[in-house]
């Protein structure tokens, strides 16, 4: 059983990254860091406590592009060290691979992250510390001789494919499917009825959507969405929200502020906004 940290300064791709992680039976503990200063803060208390400590962490699953310090750079720092962690680099750039694997790195992950694919990072892992409960290698896709060996094309390591992937998948059952929308969580493909979502927030260059039953994360920006659902009802309301017009319950006024309840949430509407979402809510209450 691994225990393990997740570094990633976008948090919507280390959400993503912890969720596959901790649905894996070999890992133990999966914990996260958003940037590379509280990376090595919490892999220096686990090297002071010691491999077997309470805070012991076996592997890393680093990204490489982070503001300050780079996941090259911690892998650096690490080598310097008896008994550092593991490193598993995830990243979606594909020309750091040379380097990453002379830090001694176990595996290189392409983002989108794959579940396939990090199961077999684990396995890989699990392999190297000699720990049990590896996954068999004809279920993983697999292959024995070390990282260099499993990125030949017959494995899926160092791919060609998996760049544009999800993006390219939601716009194509979005054009056959209009009602829906395509969401992926854990490998497993969900549609989702646009009348379904009351709300979408912002969150880089993913948009996440917000429906009774609870949120999904999509790869697609807001303002791509802002103009392929406008014949929809949804409307911007702050450059962090989108809103369907049809599920906001109150407009409140408040010391020059205006907000909006959408079922149990509270959404800020900018200045820019207002004017126009009064006159919309106003039209819609006199048919």
């Amino acid at each position: 059983m691994l225990r393990v940290l997740a570094v990633d300064d976008e948090k919507p791709l280390l959400e993503e990254l912890l969720y596959l992680l901790r649905s894996d039976p070999r890992i133990l503990s999966a914990e996260g860091a958003s940037d590379a200063t509280e990376a090595l803060r919490r892999i220096t208390r686990a090297l002071e406590t010691g491999p077997d400590g309470a805070d012991g962490i076996d592997v890393v699953f680093l990204d490489i592009h982070m503001a300050g310090l780079t996941g090259l750079d911690i892998a650096r720092l690490l080598a310097g060290f008896a008994r550092p962690p593991l490193i598993v680099f995830v990243t979606a750039h594909e020309g750091f691979a040379v380097q990453a694997f002379d830090l001694k790195a176990v595996d290189y992950v392409l983002k989108p992250v794959r579940p396939e694919r990090l199961a077999e990072a684990v396995r890989r892992a699990c392999a190297q510390l000699g720990r049990a409960g590896e996954a068999p290698a004809a279920a993983t896709g697999g292959a024995p001789g070390g990282p260099f060996a499993a990125a030949a094309p017959a494995a899926p390591a160092l791919p060609v494919v998996p760049v544009p992937r999800r993006p390219a998948a939601e716009v194509t059952v979005a054009d056959r499917a209009p009602e829906q929308i395509a969401v992926e969580l854990g490998g497993v493909t969900r549609f989702v009825a646009i009348a379904d979502i009351a709300y979408v927030e912002a969150q880089g260059d993913y948009a996440r959507l917000h429906t009774d039953e609870g949120s999904h994360l999509v790869r697609i920006p807001l303002s791509t969405l802002e103009e392929r659902w406008a014949a929809r009802g949804f409307v911007r309301i702050h450059r962090r929200h989108l809103v369907a017009l049809s599920r906001i319950d109150e407009l409140r006024l408040d010391a020059g502020t205006t907000s909006v309840r959408v079922g149990s949430a509270e959404l800020q509407v900018s200045r820019r906004h207002a004017r126009e979402l009064r006159d919309l809510l106003m039209r819609q209450a006199t048919g």
